[in-house]
């Protein structure tokens, strides 16, 4: 526990010149800001850092690939992810899911992603696989 803890409840103070407004709404704002702002972080962390690319064009069509990824780990955590694994940040996923040695076996018409027994998240990669294929189908 910190020294701001008290009864289990973590104290927080934030500073604003906005008067006439509810403390409620308030701190509404200070942390839907704040979600936009771990959003960002988050946006960097997965290629906005830096537009490798020379044209305009070309940094469009990167910009696109990035916010397919951030729609991609924001939604996989929802649908697939269980336990602490549900608040990985981008690079611990890409580090821990994403890097995965596996091999992609074809035999009897039908393909299997064989994935490496002695990495440590494999489990959570085949629960998360067996989370998504139970998942209905949306069309």
């Amino acid at each position: 526990m910190r020294f701001t803890d008290a009864d289990g409840m973590r104290l927080t103070c934030f500073a604003t010149n906005t008067t006439g407004t509810p403390i409620a709404h308030l701190e509404l704002r200070h942390r839907q800001r704040a979600r936009a702002e771990d959003r960002i972080r988050a946006a960097r962390d997965t290629g906005l850092r830096n537009l490798p690319l020379h044209q305009t064009a070309q940094n469009q069509i990167w910009l696109e690939i990035i916010q397919l990824a951030l729609d991609l780990l924001a939604w996989m955590p929802m649908l697939a992810l269980t336990g602490q694994a549900r608040r990985w940040e981008p690079k611990r996923m890409r580090l821990r899911l994403f890097s995965a040695a596996a091999q992609l076996v074809t035999t009897g018409r039908r393909r299997y992603l064989r994935l490496a027994r002695h990495w440590p998240w494999t489990e959570v990669i085949t629960s998360a696989f067996a989370l998504l294929h139970a998942l209905p189908d949306p069309g």
